[in-house]
Parts: structure tokens; C-alpha cells; sequence
């Protein structure tokens, strides 16, 4: 039987709203011209003759902006021109990005000198060229108009040798009476800040405490016990047959998830000659990025998920498990024991001793764990902030530094925290921009960002990174090192002291080159030094104990549990004022701007949660645990365990640049002390309250869904199959598309493209839906942030989404509720124009703006276009988006007959502050910046292909598979898209296409499109 795809409940039940919606033309309607701000309706309609204005009004306008005088912009040329920039040509940079936990080892674009675009390095052997949606929208931070523009006392502006003069002094006193100085920080991954730390701590006989917002020390205690080593060790997902993931969201935000997503994804990748695929199994309470890519998900409740991985360690020590689900996953893994791989995502220093004691049972250490490569990148303590709290309380800690770390958010203890700081007779924040603990702070000595810095990361033992400035300082800040060293009596410059750092702990270890400075600009040029790691190390036992104390902790979890995570926009908090990862929809509900309370569908149908589509309302609930209390949105998301609900961390923040940056609510207080250790799960009660809030939810726009093929079954659409029947048929799953192909038949003449012939393919087995590519694609093509209240209208911009389609692995008749959470599967599909051949765009625009390129583009006359809107109701992948508003400050008249534009007032905050001088400086100079009434859509970043030709002619030599790329496909950690000319029968994307697997979205109706799709394949035995 077909099964069904859907994208949310209110499709799957087909609600009146979900058709009424469907059969609209456009899901907003033109505004009237002389309403201010547009009410949220979708019952308002326009007539012809507003239509009529509408159209009439743009051309007068446009008219009038012939006629204005064109201001002056005088070019100043260089006196001296820098020896690497030339105008016009991009420049790129090795660096390191490390910020708020995450790491990626990248190149930085840059133009003029500015940075614009983050790109992979391809040399990491961490990282392997891939990113993520927080590195690629970090560069917007860097123009951030949140950000210190000097030292500060209070309020005050002051100079940095005043700053210098009085902390010195303090810090000497303090010192010298005996009082003691904490410098609070989070995990320090950089060798010579660690040094440069060091030399701090015994000037001043100061302590360093360390502590992550999202902590790892369960792992680190679990360990220092297992092993005497308190470090994580590599995880080896590609060298893993059988993966076990007890509550470890590893593809989305755990650990190392770039890294993660690379390795995991190599053994997901298949075709005809290679038929074999890793199996994949995910134990969770709530529905992750990495349970929605897994073969198999139990589903459980969160307290379950500790419980689990003791009936695992029976199970695979031969003791058996009163589980039968836990028992039949213990025989995979024997069966693949060396080459299996079990992670738990449990702070619980207990919960991990157990999954090692698993992973030693299965002889894993050594083959897909190892010690000799641990990590650098996660060293904190959780109870760093007690001792802090403690010193401040009793007077003993009279100064305290707080270096990357906002504790005043993300610690459960913040009230207190607060309270205490007041005492202390210092207190510094190396804080870049303005944060809950810095405004608590007497003295602000502001930290330079990390485009504009020196510095070095290992994430790894034996594997060193290097960060280099990429643009001058944008305002009167330091690094937070080279402040330390000179407070230390240092006066060498940081960079200065990396060299002399490297020189004597990183060279003698490296055997590439002899002599320190050849060897110093290898490292600049590539960005990443290897050299030997460590030992192995070998295992203690005291996995009885720890069980009995995992049985002990979780046996009564209570029926309400919640689970907190990260979100892959906000993460810890560090990104949450950032507007690129704010717009980007979460991978699973596709709620963006917010946070909310996930709950089990029966769930919200038992309570009555409102989920109105037509009204975007959504039911707020209280939320009570641990002696705190927040209100909440609460949104129904399938696949949920009964008793478990999500809420995730980062979210409001109370000091930020915008009001519109003051979302959602802190769930940091829910965090429960079990033992040691900081864990995120407990028990708490929930009261559905009358009120109600609007949320920004993307999951049901754009849908593509035609009549006559299938309703929501979407033949066409999604493909998927399973392991044992693709190796039976390497066109399982796929079997139609020989029939499509002799049907396409066409009254028109094919266009021969004799040159290139751009194409895109992408793995639907290697998709993870994380959004790099959606947030790369916006800062490398000038995608427009709209704000909360226009996403709600469905008017984001966004030229690439990433459709989330649900369905089930068996047909049922009664509803979602009516079959377990876990036999949901889950499918994510990138979708941008699809260039088609054959596009229903091009034959309905009036004036031609969007037509066909010789090399199978579909192309965007925007000085020509319009915004008719014809293009955009006769897409039948809904990818073409309309400028409501000058989002951007592209129209030249603005100032002049800006007013006249209707609905102004509506344009939020967050997208006028885009319009800043300062934060235009991330535009690329490359992309044309559309103005109102203008229709935009993905261009397959046309200005790389065309630059790519340029260099390729220049050197007077064909172009090389993989010169020319889009912005998606070289952000993306699994490498699921590929880009090139098919007309390079040598090319990855020509071999891509022509697989058996790939297929063209809802090709049957002839678009021809120049996007391939390749069939997703299952690893598990039951038919698809």
C-alpha cells in the first residue's frame, strides 16, 4: 500500500484550514495602500481595482525614481594599495571557528578586505569541509550593532588605559591581601589561551573554574572513573556498523556534529555497486535531527533512556533484558562487535560508566572510540559555579572574570549568582557584546570577535588549528588574551606569544618541515597542523555500581517528564540574538523565532491544545519544575513519546539590542543536580492556561501538492525504499520513473546546450535537514531577514527550505494518535528552483524577466520584473519569493518617496537594523540587492559559476569538476548535494544523476528539471 507524506497533523487530518489554505492562489493577499501595519488575517481579500492600484502605484513610483537625482557616492582610491586585494576578486583565509561551543575548521571569504561568506577547509581532517547554520550566519555577528565599541565601567566609556590602570590595581591588591581572584570560563581549547590563563592564575595566585551552558562532565566523571582520564575520547561513526544512540542527538548538536554528520554519512551512501549501509538505531523520548535519520527509533520516555542502557549492559553481557526491544539490539551489536558504537547524550556521570562498560563489552575501544585523539574541546566542571557561588557568598572570592561565559543565563543558579556578584570588590566581562552577565559586571573590557583575531584551537589531542584576523578591528576592542598577558606583566603581543607557544610545544612534534617559520606559515596557509595524538587508555570496570545507581536515580520518573536540548539555531544561547539562525525553522517542527513546549499529539488532543493554522495561535501552557515556573507556547509534534516533553535551552535572554531579540523563555532553572552533575531531564507539571500566542511556523508552507496525483500520498514527490529491497533492485523505491521518462513527450524543440549544463543532485539518504545549506545560501546571496510577523504572513525569503515530511511504516486509518511514536519515519527534502527545462515560470511573465540561460539556468531579470506574481502561482514547487517590503534598502528613492510605500510601519526592528551601514557591510558586492515588488529565487549562485569560468579561462584551461559551486552545496557537513556540469560525462553530478536512485520531483508533469533527487534507502527489513 502507498504510504502517505504529510508535513504537519493539520495535513494529515486535512483540516478546513489546511484546504482552505491549499486552494488559495497566494497564501498573503496584497495589502490596501493606506493601512499602516496589516492585521494577521487571511480572510482579507483584494479586488481588481486594488490590484490595479497596487500595480499602478509601482510604476509611478518607479517612474518617479528615474526622475530624482541619484545621490553621490565619491569612491576614495587606495593610497597604497594592500599587495593581496584586488578589486573585484574575493580573497580567502584559513581560520578556525570556535564560538559558544561549536567548532568548524573553515575559510573565511572576504572582499576589500571585509569578510562575507564562510566556506569549509577541505584540509581538516576534523571537520572534512563541512559547517553548520551557526558558522555560516557567525560573520554576521561580526557587524553586529550589539557589540561594545570599548571598554566600559558601569555605564561609563572608558579608555583602555584607564581600564588597564584600575583593574591592575585592584587585581594587585586583592592579590595581595590575600583575597582570591576565579576566572570563570568555559571550556578553553586553545593551547595558548590555556598558557596565556596560566600565567594569569600564578601572578595573581588566582583559580581558573570551567563550565560549559550545555555541560559534558558527565562524560569527563564517567570516564576519569572507567579510565582514570578525564577526557572524551573520538567517536568513529564511519567506522561503525551498527550505531546505538541512547537519547544523542550526535548529527545535531552533540559534541562535534559537523564532524559527526561527516562520518556517519560515508557509510549512508550507496549505489549499485555498493549495497551496503551502516544500521542506524535511536532510543528517545523526543524527536532529534539524529531520530529522525535513524533506521530505527524506541520510543521511551526521558528517564527511560538512562533505564535502557542498563537492560543494554545486560543484554550484551549475556544476562538478557526483560526487554525485548533492548534484547533484539543487543544481538546486532554482538554481531558486530568491534565495529558497533553505543553513545548516550545523559550528563549522568552513572549513565555514562554504564555505555562504557557496553563499549567495552563490544571490544569498541580502539576501533570506533579512542582515547588517543580525545578532546580538547569539552573539559568543564559542573561544579565549577557552586565553588564560585560558595567563594562569593562567604567574601573569600573578592574578583571574579567571566571569559566566554554568560553563567547569568545559562546556569540554574543564576538568581543566586547575581545576588552573590554584588559582593565581590571586582568584577570583569571579556563579554564582545552585551549579555545578562556583562551588564552585572563593573568593568566591560570587551574581547575582539573572531574574524578580527590571532589565535589557536585543538579540538582534538594532536590536531591544532590556526585563527587569523580577517579584517581590521571594527572598534576599540582587545583580545581577552592579549588583556590577560598584559595584566600578568606579559608584554609581548598574543600573536606574538602563539608563535613563541607553537615554536616550543606544536614544532618539535610535527615532521612536515624543518625550520619554525616555514613551518609557521604552513600552518597559517592551511589552517591545520596534525601530529602524533596520545595512548589508549584501558578499562577500570564499576559499571555495577553505577548501574545501581542509574536504577536508583530513574526508576520513578514521574508522569510528566521534561527533556531540554539544544536547538540547532540557538544552541546554548550564544546565537540566540542572532536574526540569520532566529529565521532559520527548526528541522523538526519548523518553528522559528520561538521556543515552545513539544508535546505528544494525544497529548494536545486530550487538552485541548489549540494549533490554529489560520490564525498562527497556539495554546500557551505553565510550565512548573525544580521551583520555577514559564509560559510557553506547547506544539504537538508526532513521533513524541507519551509523557515526554521538549522545551529547548538558549532562549530568553533579557538583554539583547532589539525587543524582538526578548524570545521565549529561559528553561536554563529546569536543569536537575543528580549527583554531580547538571542533568535534562526532570519531573514537573504543566497547566494549560485560556491565552494564546502566535507562533512563526513554516511546516505548512509552500506546499507542493497537485491534484490528480495522489492528494498528501505526493507521488512524485518522495521516493524511499529499503536496504534488503534495493539490493534486490537498485531502482527500488524508484521503479516508475522508467514509464515517466517515455512519457515525457513536448510540442516544444529542445534547446541544445552545447557548453555547461548546470545540474544539482541531492542524496535524500545523506540529508540530515540541518540548514547549513539554508543559512549559507542567505549570506552568500543577499537573503533578507523579514522578522517574526512576516514569516507568520508566509512571506519568508528564504530561497532554499528544507521540507520535513512525515509518514508512518505502516497505512492507518484513525489519525496520528492512534499508532506508537516510534513506527514514524521521517524524510527531509532540500527544495530550491529546480531550473526546470521545461519551467511554467518562464512562459507566463509578461515582460520576460525570468526566462532560460544557455546553460539550463532558470534566470531573474529583477530591474525587469514586475512582481506580477504570475511566475510564483505557476511554480510548482512554490520557490519563488516576492519582496514585500524594502527588506533590504535596496530602492535608490527611498529616502525621497520611501513614504509613500504602504505598510512601512510593519517592517520589524530586527530588519531596519539590517538596513545599518555597519551590518550591509556582510552583503556580497557579487548579488544584486532586490528592492520591493521584486519576485527573487535561487539563481544556483550564478556569480560563482561565472567567476569560476572566468579563472578557469583566464588560465587558458577547461573547467575542473567542482570549480564552480552554489553556496549549499559546499556548506553542507554529509556532502548530500552535489553540483556540476552533466555535460562533463567525467563529473560527480553526471554519475549522480544517471544512478538508479535518482529522480526529478513531480517530473511526470514534464518540467524537466535540472535537480535530481536521489531515493532514500532504509536499513531495516520491513517493506517501506
Amino acid at each position: 500500500m502507498e504510504k502517505n507524506y504529510w508535513k504537519g497533523i493539520e495535513e494529515l487530518e486535512q483540516s478546513p484550514a489546511f484546504v482552505a489554505q491549499l486552494d488559495k492562489e497566494f497564501a498573503s493577499e496584497l495589502p490596501a495602500l493606506d493601512s499602516v501595519v496589516e492585521p494577521i488575517s487571511t480572510t482579507a481579500s483584494t479586488n481588481r481595482r486594488d490590484f490595479l492600484k497596487m500595480l499602478g502605484f509601482s510604476v509611478t513610483a518607479a517612474a518617479i525614481a528615474t526622475a530624482c537625482e541619484m545621490p553621490v557616492r565619491k569612491s576614495i582610491p587606495y593610497a597604497l594599495k594592500p599587495e593581496e586585494v584586488i578589486p573585484g576578486v574575493a580573497n580567502y583565509y584559513a581560520s578556525t571557528f570556535y564560538q559558544g561551543g561549536d567548532y568548524a575548521s573553515v575559510l573565511v571569504k572576504t572582499r576589500e578586505g571585509r569578510p562575507i561568506k564562510i566556506e569549509g577547509n577541505k584540509l581538516s581532517v576534523v571537520t572534512k569541509g563541512g559547517t553548520s547554520a551557526r558558522a555560516q550566519a557567525s560573520v554576521l555577528s561580526l557587524y553586529d550593532g550589539a557589540r561594545y565599541t570599548g571598554p566600559k565601567k558601569g555605564k561609563e566609556s572608558i579608555s583602555w588605559e584607564k581600564a588597564d590602570a584600575e583593574i591592575g590595581a585592584k587585581l594587585n591588591a586583592i592579590s595581595a591581601a590575600g583575597g582570591k581572584i576565579v576566572l570563570f570560563s568555559s571550556s578553553v581549547a586553545s593551547p595558548s589561551t590555556a598558557a596565556a590563563i596560566e600565567g594569569f592564575v600564578a601572578k595573581y595566585k588566582a583559580e581558573h573554574l570551567v563550565n560549559d551552558a550545555v555541560s559534558y562532565a558527565g562524560i569527563l566523571d564517567a570516564n576519569e572513573k572507567s579510565f582514570g582520564v578525564r577526557a572524551i575520547p573520538s567517536y568513529s561513526f564511519d567506522k561503525a556498523s551498527v550505531i546505538v544512540s541512547l537519547g544523542c542527538d550526535f548529527l545535531g548538536t552533540w559534541l562535534s556534529p559537523v564532524e559527526f554528520a561527516a562520518d556517519w554519512a560515508k557509510n549512508r551512501k550507496v549505489n549499485a555497486e555498493n549495497r551496503k549501509m551502516s544500521r542506524h538505531i535511536q532510543v528517545e523520548s523526543t524527536l532529534t535531527l539524529t531520530g529522525a535519520s535513524a533506521d530505527q527509533r524506541i520510543v521511551c520516555k526521558p528517564n527511560e533512556e538512562s533505564l535502557h542502557a542498563v537492560e543494554l549492559l545486560k543484554a550484551v553481557s549475556g544476562a538478557g533484558s526483560s526487554n525485548e526491544k533492548i534484547n533484539a539490539v543487543a544481538k546486532e551489536l554482538l554481531a558486530a562487535k568491534g565495529s558497533s558504537l553505543v553513545v548516550s547524550g545523559s550528563n549522568d556521570a552513572n549513565v555514562q560508566v554504564v555505555v562504557n562498560a557496553i563499549n567495552n563489552t563490544l571490544g569498541n575501544y580502539g576501533t570506533t572510540l579512542s582515547f588517543a585523539n580525545s578532546y580538547n574541546t569539552k573539559t568543564g566542571s559542573d561544579k565549577a559555579l557552586a565553588s564560585l557561588l560558595e567563594g562569593l557568598s562567604n567574601g573569600s572570592t573578592k574578583a571574579v572574570l567571566f571569559f566566554d561565559a554568560n553563567p547569568l543565563l545559562t546556569h540554574p543558579m543564576a538568581d543566586k549568582l547575581a545576588e552573590a556578584l554584588k559582593k565581590a570588590e571586582l568584577s570583569v566581562s571579556f563579554s564582545n557584546r552585551r549579555d545578562e552577565t556583562s551588564e552585572a559586571c563593573t568593568y566591560v573590557c570587551p574581547d575582539s570577535h573572531w574574524l578580527e583575531s590571532w589565535n589557536d584551537v585543538s579540538p582534538k589531542k594532536g590536531i591544532y588549528n590556526i585563527a587569523q584576523p580577517t579584517i581590521s578591528k571594527l572598534f576599540d576592542t582587545r583580545q581577552a588574551q592579549d588583556t590577560l598577558l598584559k595584566w600578568s606583566g606579559v608584554e609581548t603581543s598574543y600573536y606574538d606569544f602563539i608563535r613563541s607557544n607553537w615554536e616550543r610545544s606544536v614544532y618539535p612534534n610535527q615532521k612536515r618541515t624543518v625550520g619554525f617559520d616555514g613551518f609557521w606559515d604552513i600552518a597559517v596557509h592551511d589552517g591545520e597542523v596534525v601530529t602524533s595524538g596520545g595512548g589508549e587508555a584501558s578499562f577500570k570496570g564499576g559499571a555495577e555500581e553505577a548501574a545501581s545507581a542509574v536504577a536508583a536515580a530513574y526508576s520513578k520518573g514521574g508522569d510528566v517528564q521534561i527533556k531540554l536540548y539544544e536547538s540547532v539555531a540557538a544552541g546554548n544561547g550564544f546565537w540566540a540574538d542572532n536574526p540569520f539562525l532566529q529565521e532559520l525553522p527548526d528541522p523538526i517542527t519548523k518553528v522559528c523565532w520561538d521556543n515552545y513546549l513539544s508535546v505528544p499529539v494525544s497529548w494536545a488532543k486530550k487538552n485541548g491544545i489549540k494549533n490554529d493554522l489560520e490564525l498562527k495561535d497556539y495554546t500557551i501552557v505553565e510550565v512548573t519544575a525544580n521551583g520555577k515556573t514559564i509560559k510557553l507556547p506547547a506544539v504537538a509534534v508526532p513521533g513524541q513519546a507519551e509523557g515526554a516533553f521538549g522545551i529547548a535551552v538558549g532562549y530568553g535572554k533579557t538583554v539583547v539590542n532589539h525587543d524582538e531579540l526578548k524570545i521565549g523563555a529561559n528553561a536554563y532553572p529546569f536543569l536537575a543536580l543528580v549527583g554531580d552533575n547538571l542533568v535534562s531531564t526532570t519531573t514537573a507539571t504543566i497547566k494549560v492556561t485560556g491565552e494564546t500566542q502566535k507562533l512563526a511556523i513554516t511546516q505548512t508552507h509552500h506546499n507542493i501538492t497537485l491534484k490528480g496525483l495522489g492528494g498528501i500520498k505526493r507521488r512524485g514527490v518522495v521516493k524511499e525504499t529499503t536496504l534488503p529491497e534495493y539490493v534486490k533492485s537498485a531502482s527500488a523505491g524508484n521503479e516508475d520513473r522508467e514509464k515517466i521518462k517515455e512519457e515525457m513527450v513536448t510540442l516544444y524543440y529542445e534547446h541544445e546546450k552545447s557548453g555547461h549544463h548546470w545540474t544539482l543532485t541531492v542524496d535524500l539518504n545523506s540529508c540530515i535537514g540541518c540548514g547549513a545549506c539554508v543559512t549559507a545560501c542567505n549570506v552568500e546571496n543577499n537573503v533578507p531577514v523579514v522578522g517574526k510577523d512576516q514569516v507568520i504572513r508566509s512571506r519568508e525569503m528564504h530561497w532554499l527550505r528544507i521540507d520535513r515530511y512525515f509518514t508512518y511504516t505502516e497505512m492507518i486509518q484513525d489519525g496520528a494518535d492512534t499508532l506508537a511514536p516510534e513506527k514514524l519515519d521521517v524524510v527531509f527534502q532540500p527544495m530550491m528552483c529546480q531550473h526546470c527545462d521545461n519551467a511554467p515560470c518562464e512562459n507566463v511573465c509578461p515582460v520576460a524577466a525570468t526566462n532560460h540561460s544557455s546553460e539550463g539556468l532558470n534566470q531573474m531579470a529583477y530591474n525587469r520584473c514586475i512582481g506580477t506574481r504570475y511566475c510564483a502561482n505557476n511554480c510548482p514547487y512554490k520557490v519563488r519569493r516576492f519582496n514585500w517590503y524594502d527588506y533590504q534598502g535596496a530602492d535608490s528613492f527611498n529616502e525621497k518617496v520611501g513614504k509613500m510605500w504602504a505598510n512601512e510601519g510593519a517592517l520589524s526592528g530586527i530588519t531596519r537594523e539590517l538596513h545599518e551601514p555597519l551590518t550591509r557591510m556582510v552583503l556580497n558586492p557579487d548579488v544584486t540587492v532586490r528592492s520591493r515588488g521584486v519576485i527573487e529565487k535561487c539563481s544556483f549562485c550564478v556569480q560563482n559559476l561565472q567567476a569560476a569560468k572566468l579563472t578557469a579561462k583566464k588560465e587558458n584551461r577547461p573547467l575542473k569538476d567542482g570549480e564552480a559551486t552554489t553556496a549549499c552545496t559546499t556548506a553542507c557537513p554529509t556532502s548530500a548535494l552535489v553540483f556540476g556540469d552533466r555535460n562533463d560525462k567525467t563529473s560527480q553530478v553526471f554519475t549522480s544523476m544517471n544512478d538508479e536512485r535518482a529522480f526529478g520531483v513531480i517530473e511526470e508533469i514534464h518540467t524537466m528539471p535540472n535537480v535530481y533527487y536521489l531515493t532514500k534507502v532504509r536499513n531495516r527489513s520491513e517493506k517501506a
